[in-house]
């Protein structure tokens, strides 16, 4: 009888141990359903430090499913006070890395200090604004504020309103 009861008590505790574990997996699972998807947290902002940049530096950023060009300009790039940012002493080109013609994302030429899409030859500025091809327009610039030395992508700051009126008008 002895043997009976430790083989129940075996059984007991193994169908214990196995309930525990499930419930740990299904918490498990349970917080991973909580936790925003990562769709979502690139739909938000994004904050991004400018203080590490080197002039001439191009960082690029997804953000919201999009390429985010910034680039810390260097004293020989031309100045845009259209569709440059200033912060701090320094200047920076923030713009959506899609051509306004079909959206093909152009590549960053540093030896010609231009913007090129390949798809169909536009060529962009430093600032963004077109200098030869099809595209309609300058690439876009994204909602952004700035906050210190930060550059905080998805928010509608000062410095963003003064260049969407600038672009508007």
């Amino acid at each position: 009888m002895a043997e009976k009861k430790s083989r129940r008590d075996f059984l007991g505790m193994a169908f214990g141990g196995f309930a525990a574990v499930g419930g740990i997996m299904s918490l498990g699972a349970m917080k991973a359903s909580w936790d925003p998807l990562p769709s979502v947290q690139a739909a938000g902002f994004i904050t991004v430090d400018l203080s590490p940049m080197k002039d001439g530096e191009l960082q690029t950023i997804g953000w919201r499913g999009k390429p985010i060009f910034i680039l810390k300009k260097t004293a020989e790039m031309k100045k845009n006070d259209n569709r440059d940012v200033v912060v701090g002493n320094e200047e920076y080109a923030v713009m959506i890395g899609l051509c306004t013609h079909l959206g093909c994302i152009p590549s960053w030429k540093p030896a010609k200090k231009i913007f090129h899409c390949a798809c169909h030859g536009g060529d962009f500025d430093p600032s963004g604004t077109v200098l030869f091809g099809p595209p309609p327009r300058p690439l876009d610039i994204p909602p952004f504020s700035i906050d210190g030395t930060k550059l905080v992508l998805g928010e509608e700051g000062p410095e963003y309103k003064r260049l969407a009126a600038k672009a508007q008008g």
